[in-house]
Protein backbone atom coordinates (compact mmCIF):
# COMPACT_ATOMS: atom_id res chain seq x y z
CA UNK A 1 0.00 0.00 0.00
CA UNK A 2 1.99 3.09 -1.23
CA UNK A 3 0.21 6.65 -0.24
CA UNK A 4 3.10 9.65 -0.19
CA UNK A 5 0.92 12.50 0.10
CA UNK A 6 -0.01 15.26 -2.44
CA UNK A 7 2.27 17.19 -4.42
CA UNK A 8 1.99 19.86 -6.62
CA UNK A 9 1.69 18.97 -11.01
CA UNK A 10 1.31 22.53 -12.56
CA UNK A 11 -0.33 23.64 -9.39
CA UNK A 12 -2.66 20.84 -8.87
CA UNK A 13 -2.10 18.94 -5.57
CA UNK A 14 -2.05 15.43 -6.96
CA UNK A 15 -1.51 11.99 -4.56
CA UNK A 16 1.26 9.90 -5.28
CA UNK A 17 -1.05 6.99 -4.05
CA UNK A 18 -1.94 3.30 -5.44
CA UNK A 19 -4.93 1.86 -5.78
CA UNK A 20 -4.96 -0.23 -2.54
CA UNK A 21 -4.11 2.87 -0.46
CA UNK A 22 -6.86 4.88 -2.76
CA UNK A 23 -9.30 2.19 -2.02
CA UNK A 24 -8.64 1.97 1.57
CA UNK A 25 -9.33 5.71 2.26
CA UNK A 26 -12.82 5.35 0.55
CA UNK A 27 -14.10 2.04 2.05
CA UNK A 28 -12.78 3.58 5.53
CA UNK A 29 -14.95 6.44 4.31
CA UNK A 30 -17.38 5.04 3.62
CA UNK A 31 -18.56 3.11 6.36
CA UNK A 32 -17.86 5.98 8.75
CA UNK A 33 -20.65 7.65 6.48
CA UNK A 34 -17.68 10.39 6.50
CA UNK A 35 -17.54 13.02 3.05
CA UNK A 36 -15.35 13.04 0.78
CA UNK A 37 -14.62 14.68 -2.50
CA UNK A 38 -12.12 11.98 -4.61
CA UNK A 39 -11.35 12.40 -8.21
CA UNK A 40 -9.20 10.50 -10.85
CA UNK A 41 -7.03 13.38 -13.11
CA UNK A 42 -5.36 12.39 -16.32
CA UNK A 43 -3.76 15.12 -18.44
CA UNK A 44 -7.20 17.15 -18.90
CA UNK A 45 -8.38 16.95 -15.85
CA UNK A 46 -5.10 18.84 -14.68
CA UNK A 47 -4.93 21.46 -17.18
CA UNK A 48 -8.43 22.21 -16.39
CA UNK A 49 -7.25 23.96 -13.20
CA UNK A 50 -3.95 25.05 -14.64
CA UNK A 51 -6.65 27.24 -17.04
CA UNK A 52 -9.33 28.25 -14.48
CA UNK A 53 -8.74 29.92 -11.38
CA UNK A 54 -12.16 28.61 -9.98
CA UNK A 55 -11.39 25.32 -11.06
CA UNK A 56 -7.78 25.35 -9.27
CA UNK A 57 -9.69 26.25 -6.08
CA UNK A 58 -12.09 23.41 -6.47
CA UNK A 59 -9.29 20.49 -7.34
CA UNK A 60 -7.32 21.87 -4.91
CA UNK A 61 -9.72 20.95 -1.75
CA UNK A 62 -10.34 17.67 -2.78
CA UNK A 63 -9.63 15.28 0.24
CA UNK A 64 -7.93 12.36 -2.77
CA UNK A 65 -6.89 13.48 -6.34
CA UNK A 66 -5.43 9.97 -8.07
CA UNK A 67 -3.05 9.97 -10.88
CA UNK A 68 -5.46 8.55 -13.48
CA UNK A 69 -3.00 9.28 -16.31
CA UNK A 70 -0.17 7.49 -17.32
CA UNK A 71 1.72 11.29 -17.88
CA UNK A 72 0.25 12.28 -14.62
CA UNK A 73 2.08 9.30 -12.97
CA UNK A 74 5.19 9.96 -15.12
CA UNK A 75 5.12 13.58 -13.48
CA UNK A 76 4.89 12.55 -10.19
CA UNK A 77 8.14 10.22 -10.59
CA UNK A 78 10.20 12.74 -12.66
CA UNK A 79 9.52 15.91 -10.00
CA UNK A 80 9.46 13.89 -6.66
CA UNK A 81 10.95 10.67 -7.21
CA UNK A 82 7.66 8.99 -5.96
CA UNK A 83 8.30 5.70 -7.67
CA UNK A 84 4.79 5.24 -8.63
CA UNK A 85 4.59 2.17 -10.68
CA UNK A 86 1.01 2.11 -11.96
CA UNK A 87 -1.61 5.00 -11.92
CA UNK A 88 -4.80 5.11 -10.78
CA UNK A 89 -6.96 4.92 -13.37
CA UNK A 90 -10.68 5.60 -12.83
CA UNK A 91 -12.71 2.82 -14.73
CA UNK A 92 -10.32 0.33 -12.45
CA UNK A 93 -10.29 2.21 -9.61
CA UNK A 94 -14.50 2.55 -9.74
CA UNK A 95 -14.10 -1.65 -10.25
CA UNK A 96 -11.69 -2.20 -6.94
CA UNK A 97 -14.03 0.02 -4.78
CA UNK A 98 -16.71 -2.05 -5.78
CA UNK A 99 -15.48 -5.03 -4.76
CA UNK A 100 -13.95 -3.72 -2.19
CA UNK A 101 -17.65 -2.11 -0.93
CA UNK A 102 -19.06 -5.58 -1.75
CA UNK A 103 -16.99 -7.38 0.85
CA UNK A 104 -17.34 -4.76 3.84
CA UNK A 105 -21.03 -4.33 2.86
CA UNK A 106 -20.93 -0.58 2.04
CA UNK A 107 -23.89 0.14 -0.38
CA UNK A 108 -23.54 2.55 -3.46
CA UNK A 109 -25.24 5.32 -5.21
CA UNK A 110 -24.95 6.00 -9.24
CA UNK A 111 -25.59 9.47 -10.50
CA UNK A 112 -24.93 10.91 -13.66
CA UNK A 113 -25.83 9.95 -17.19
CA UNK A 114 -28.76 8.40 -18.76
CA UNK A 115 -31.00 6.42 -16.72
CA UNK A 116 -30.36 3.60 -19.46
CA UNK A 117 -26.60 3.99 -18.73
CA UNK A 118 -26.97 3.83 -15.24
CA UNK A 119 -29.39 0.59 -15.22
CA UNK A 120 -26.88 -1.61 -17.63
CA UNK A 121 -24.21 -0.16 -15.14
CA UNK A 122 -25.77 -1.42 -12.22
CA UNK A 123 -26.68 -4.58 -13.92
CA UNK A 124 -22.82 -5.33 -14.95
CA UNK A 125 -21.87 -4.20 -11.22
CA UNK A 126 -24.08 -6.68 -9.57
CA UNK A 127 -23.08 -9.65 -12.19
CA UNK A 128 -19.52 -8.78 -11.64
CA UNK A 129 -19.43 -8.48 -7.91
CA UNK A 130 -21.88 -10.68 -5.60
CA UNK A 131 -23.55 -9.52 -2.82
CA UNK A 132 -23.03 -5.85 -4.58
CA UNK A 133 -25.83 -3.03 -3.24
CA UNK A 134 -26.95 -0.67 -5.46
CA UNK A 135 -28.71 1.26 -3.31
CA UNK A 136 -30.44 3.80 -6.15
CA UNK A 137 -29.54 5.57 -9.10
CA UNK A 138 -30.18 8.86 -10.53
CA UNK A 139 -29.92 10.26 -14.42
CA UNK A 140 -28.70 13.31 -14.67
CA UNK A 141 -30.85 16.47 -15.87
CA UNK A 142 -27.74 17.87 -18.07
CA UNK A 143 -28.52 21.33 -16.65
CA UNK A 144 -27.87 23.94 -13.71
CA UNK A 145 -29.77 22.79 -10.99
CA UNK A 146 -31.45 25.02 -8.65
CA UNK A 147 -31.03 25.30 -5.68
CA UNK A 148 -34.50 23.08 -4.37
CA UNK A 149 -33.15 20.40 -7.17
CA UNK A 150 -29.67 20.25 -5.33
CA UNK A 151 -31.34 20.09 -1.80
CA UNK A 152 -33.97 16.99 -3.11
CA UNK A 153 -31.19 15.45 -4.75
CA UNK A 154 -28.76 15.55 -1.46
CA UNK A 155 -31.76 14.67 0.58
CA UNK A 156 -32.47 11.28 -2.30
CA UNK A 157 -28.74 10.15 -1.57
CA UNK A 158 -28.25 10.50 1.64
CA UNK A 159 -31.71 8.78 2.07
CA UNK A 160 -31.17 5.85 0.22
CA UNK A 161 -28.66 4.10 2.76
CA UNK A 162 -25.60 4.44 0.29
CA UNK A 163 -22.26 4.68 1.61
CA UNK A 164 -20.52 6.27 -1.53
CA UNK A 165 -21.34 8.08 -4.30
CA UNK A 166 -20.09 7.41 -7.88
CA UNK A 167 -20.89 10.71 -9.99
CA UNK A 168 -20.12 10.31 -13.63
CA UNK A 169 -20.90 13.96 -15.48
CA UNK A 170 -17.49 14.00 -17.39
CA UNK A 171 -14.89 16.18 -16.75
CA UNK A 172 -15.20 19.35 -14.93
CA UNK A 173 -18.27 18.83 -14.33
CA UNK A 174 -17.84 16.26 -12.25
CA UNK A 175 -15.35 17.79 -9.76
CA UNK A 176 -17.63 20.66 -9.91
CA UNK A 177 -20.45 18.36 -8.48
CA UNK A 178 -18.61 16.48 -6.22
CA UNK A 179 -16.69 19.92 -4.81
CA UNK A 180 -20.32 21.43 -4.21
CA UNK A 181 -21.92 18.62 -2.80
CA UNK A 182 -19.38 17.16 -0.49
CA UNK A 183 -20.53 19.16 2.90
CA UNK A 184 -24.16 18.04 1.91
CA UNK A 185 -23.27 14.12 1.35
CA UNK A 186 -22.57 12.18 4.43
CA UNK A 187 -20.41 9.68 1.60
CA UNK A 188 -17.19 9.81 -0.45
CA UNK A 189 -17.95 11.45 -3.90
CA UNK A 190 -16.08 9.60 -6.34
CA UNK A 191 -15.65 11.44 -10.01
CA UNK A 192 -14.55 8.63 -12.27
CA UNK A 193 -16.16 9.73 -15.60
CA UNK A 194 -16.15 7.55 -18.72
CA UNK A 195 -16.24 4.69 -16.24
CA UNK A 196 -19.89 4.36 -16.60
CA UNK A 197 -20.04 4.09 -20.26
CA UNK A 198 -17.06 1.69 -19.92
CA UNK A 199 -18.64 -0.61 -18.08
CA UNK A 200 -21.88 -0.48 -19.09
CA UNK A 201 -20.81 -1.83 -22.26
CA UNK A 202 -21.48 1.60 -24.50
CA UNK A 203 -17.75 2.76 -24.65
CA UNK A 204 -15.06 0.87 -25.96
CA UNK A 205 -11.73 1.12 -24.12
CA UNK A 206 -8.13 1.44 -25.70
CA UNK A 207 -6.42 -1.98 -25.38
CA UNK A 208 -4.43 -2.47 -22.56
CA UNK A 209 -0.88 -1.57 -24.50
CA UNK A 210 -1.99 1.85 -25.57
CA UNK A 211 -2.79 2.53 -21.45
CA UNK A 212 0.38 1.31 -20.51
CA UNK A 213 1.98 3.67 -22.64
CA UNK A 214 -0.06 6.57 -22.11
CA UNK A 215 -2.04 6.42 -25.48
CA UNK A 216 -5.40 5.96 -24.49
CA UNK A 217 -5.55 10.06 -25.50
CA UNK A 218 -5.22 8.53 -29.10
CA UNK A 219 -7.04 5.59 -28.96
CA UNK A 220 -9.93 8.09 -28.24
CA UNK A 221 -8.91 10.90 -30.62
CA UNK A 222 -9.48 8.20 -33.58
CA UNK A 223 -12.70 7.14 -31.86
CA UNK A 224 -14.37 11.01 -31.86
CA UNK A 225 -11.82 12.95 -33.36
CA UNK A 226 -14.54 15.88 -34.05
CA UNK A 227 -14.97 16.54 -30.71
CA UNK A 228 -11.51 15.51 -29.30
CA UNK A 229 -9.36 16.97 -31.30
CA UNK A 230 -8.94 20.31 -30.06
CA UNK A 231 -8.54 18.78 -26.45
CA UNK A 232 -5.70 16.74 -27.17
CA UNK A 233 -3.60 18.37 -29.73
CA UNK A 234 -3.24 21.63 -27.64
CA UNK A 235 -3.62 20.41 -24.18
CA UNK A 236 -1.18 17.61 -24.00
CA UNK A 237 1.89 20.01 -25.44
CA UNK A 238 0.75 22.90 -22.99
CA UNK A 239 0.92 20.22 -19.99
CA UNK A 240 4.45 19.12 -21.38
CA UNK A 241 5.68 22.28 -21.22
CA UNK A 242 4.59 23.62 -18.44
CA UNK A 243 6.19 20.32 -16.96
CA UNK A 244 9.27 21.13 -18.19
CA UNK A 245 9.02 24.24 -16.85
CA UNK A 246 8.09 23.56 -12.96
CA UNK A 247 11.03 20.84 -13.21
CA UNK A 248 13.95 23.58 -14.18
CA UNK A 249 12.21 25.93 -11.38
CA UNK A 250 10.72 28.44 -13.69
CA UNK A 251 6.99 27.31 -12.90
CA UNK A 252 6.76 27.44 -9.26
CA UNK A 253 3.76 25.21 -9.54
CA UNK A 254 1.90 27.30 -6.20
CA UNK A 255 -0.90 25.36 -4.87
CA UNK A 256 -2.37 28.47 -3.35
CA UNK A 257 -3.38 30.79 -6.09
CA UNK A 258 -6.60 29.54 -6.80
CA UNK A 259 -9.50 31.79 -6.60
CA UNK A 260 -12.90 30.66 -4.08
CA UNK A 261 -15.82 30.72 -6.74
CA UNK A 262 -18.09 33.16 -6.14
CA UNK A 263 -21.16 30.98 -6.73
CA UNK A 264 -22.12 27.58 -6.67
CA UNK A 265 -22.73 26.23 -10.03
CA UNK A 266 -24.14 23.08 -10.02
CA UNK A 267 -24.55 21.04 -12.88
CA UNK A 268 -26.64 17.63 -12.79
Amino acid sequence: MIDKGQHSVLGIDVNAIDYEAAVDRVITAGKKRESMAVTALAVHGVMTGVKDNAHNFRLNQFDLVCPDGQPVRWALNWLYGTELKDRVYGPELTLRICQAAAKEGVPVFLFGATQEMLDKFAERLCEKFDGLQVAGSQASKFRTLSEQERDELAATINDSGAGICFVGLGCPRQEVFAYEMRDRLNMPLIAVGAAFAFHAGLLEQAPPWMQKRGLEWLFRLTREPGRLWKRYLTTNPAFLTRLVLQKIGLLKGRTDTGKKPSEEILFG
